[in-house]
C-alpha cells in the first residue's frame, strides 16, 4: 500500500494531504504558538527575550511532533511553505531517520 503526502507548513498551521490506495484525506493542524508574547519591565528585557525564545521553541517542538505523528507512515513526502518551518521540519525528519522519504521542498505562499 503506497502512501504519498503533500505538506504545506508554516509556524501557525500545517495542511496535510494524504494520497493512499484507499483514497485521499486532508488534515489541518493548528499550532499553539502565541503570536506575540509580551513581558513587562525594562531591566528584565534579556531574560524576557530568553523566556520568549524558549517558549517559542517548546511550542514549535510540540507542533512538529504532532505533524510528524501524522506523516510518519508516508512512503514519500513533498513539503511546501513560505518560511523557515519547512526547513526546520526537514531537519527534524532527518534526525528521526525519516529524511529519506522527503522527495522535495518547495517555497510557496498559501
Amino acid at each position: 500500500m503506497k502512501r504519498e503526502i503533500g505538506l504545506w507548513i508554516d509556524h501557525r498551521e500545517a495542511v496535510i494531504v494524504i494520497l493512499a490506495d484507499e483514497g485521499e484525506e486532508t488534515k489541518r493542524i493548528v499550532s499553539d504558538i502565541e503570536k506575540d508574547v509580551r513581558f513587562s519591565g525594562g531591566a528584565q528585557e534579556v531574560t524576557a527575550e530568553d523566556m520568549r525564545d524558549r517558549r517559542f521553541t517548546n511550542y514549535l517542538n510540540k507542533y512538529y511532533d504532532e505533524v510528524i505523528a501524522h506523516i510518519r507512515e508516508a512512503d514519500s513526502i513533498l513539503i511546501f511553505g513560505p518560511g523557515e518551518a519547512k526547513v526546520e521540519l526537514k531537519k527534524r525528519l532527518e534526525s528521526e531517520a525519516l529524511g529519506g522519504r522527503i522527495v522535495g521542498i518547495e517555497t510557496v505562499d498559501r
